[in-house]
């Protein structure tokens, strides 16, 4: 087999994600270059096999970028985000030059862990590159970076300052304002997506749904749900319907919500969520009830829903069904995933879990400086007496 035919076959199977087929015609070339070897290392890593990708990676005997990349973009697409920058450093470091895809999985990578501070010497690194910088792949992610790192300004200033824009880059703009709680704004971007003839999809219509319902605009959500098909040819989804449930019940209007959900006949976890979501912010326990029993018969694994019902008789004084709720947890060896938050101090992420108190390695640091600020709130009358003793029965002490 030539060496052409080879890379074709290594290339081919991996894209396939037959890694198993990859590997074998790879050990049966007699001559392999740099790209069979690339070609490998993207194969397993489509595979998830992210171990043997890096494995392959070690043992080349020349790297290009693109191999680079290959290894990089292995890492982020399979939840591996730290490893995917540390990696880059070492790309960086070795004076490989990365392309606009290397810079696509680094961003994105920053975007999924928070890391505003990496993800702006990234951004300062392609502008030296006046060419990467005017990428309209690279422009696109570091608008879906900062939005998702809550700095709306500077994916704004990343979306205005570009030449060209492609959907995707109206629909981030749009999604960055919604998920940041600016509906009008992601409302006005919008109606200029649609001036400048840009045609909407499916995307667009969930983040645009998603900023009437945090901004509170219940009749333009509907109106946009109900002209979705007709003016733009996007037909409405199960999501679509989530977000329009969920605008009805922000605004506390359940029947509305009930009866949507009701003409649609769904069995969709995530328009019963919503409603459920509802139910616990306004007290509604019967409708409560009605639909956790429908999501326990979609998701019995998820322990968040039976959480959501236990608070939703604790609030309404029913103890009995609560404690009820959770005995039957306990039977099914169910549990609320916790929630985390991380904050990134001198670019290093740090990882706080719920109710992890004293079990974090700096607890200590943690609470002093605590009781340090709710003292300086104390001082400076930002609490009052009832806050504080709240705050600080919460805080354990040094003995």
């Amino acid at each position: 087999m030539s060496l052409i035919m080879g890379n074709v076959f290594v290339d081919g199977y991996g894209k396939c994600g037959d890694a198993e087929f990859a590997r074998k015609v790879f050990d049966g070339m007699g001559e392999r270059d740099v790209v069979t070897w690339t070609s490998l290392v993207g194969g397993y890593a489509r595979a998830g096999r992210v171990e043997e990708a890096r494995r392959v990676f070690d043992e080349m005997p020349v790297r290009n970028e693109i191999s680079w990349t290959a290894m990089v973009s292995g890492y982020e697409q399979n939840g591996e985000e730290e490893r995917a920058l540390e990696l880059f450093r070492e790309m960086v470091g070795e004076g490989v030059g990365p392309t606009p895809f290397t810079l696509v999985s680094v961003l994105s990578s920053c975007a999924r862990l928070g890391l505003i501070g990496r993800g702006k010497q990234v951004h300062a690194y392609t502008a030296r590159r006046t060419h990467f910088n005017s990428n309209i792949f690279t422009c696109n992610t570091l608008i879906d970076m900062y939005s998702k790192c809550g700095d709306v300004e500077s994916a704004s200033a990343v979306f205005h300052s570009m030449n060209e824009r492609d959907v995707i880059s109206w629909n981030s703009m749009v999604t960055g304002y919604a998920h940041n709680g600016l509906g009008t704004q992601s409302l006005a971007i919008f109606e200029r997506m649609i001036e400048g003839g840009v045609s909407p999809t499916h995307v667009t219509f969930l983040s645009v749904l998603s900023a009437c319902s945090h901004a509170g605009l219940v009749s333009e959500g509907r109106q946009f749900l109900n002209v979705m098909k007709e003016r733009y040819n996007v037909c409405p989804s199960s999501e679509h319907y989530a977000a329009f449930v969920d605008a009805l019940g922000r605004k506390k209007k359940m029947e509305e919500a009930v009866e949507l959900i009701d003409s649609l006949h769904s069995s969709n976890v995530g328009i019963w969520g919503a409603l459920l979501g509802a139910c616990q912010v306004h007290g509604d326990l019967k409708l409560g009830q009605r639909a956790a029993e429908t999501l326990f018969a979609l998701e019995p694994d998820n322990g968040a829903r039976y959480v959501t019902l236990s608070n939703i008789y604790s609030a309404a004084g029913r103890w009995e069904e609560a404690k009820r709720i959770r005995v039957v947890m306990k039977k099914k060896g169910l549990r609320k995933d916790a929630g985390h938050s991380w904050i990134e101090v001198r670019s290093a992420k740090h990882v706080f879990g719920a109710a992890e108190g004293k079990s974090h390695s700096r607890s200590e640091e943690i609470y002093r400086m605590l009781n340090v600020l709710v003292n300086q709130m104390m001082d400076e009358e930002e609490i009052d007496r009832n806050e504080f003793f709240e705050v600080v029965s919460s805080i354990p002490s040094n003995s």
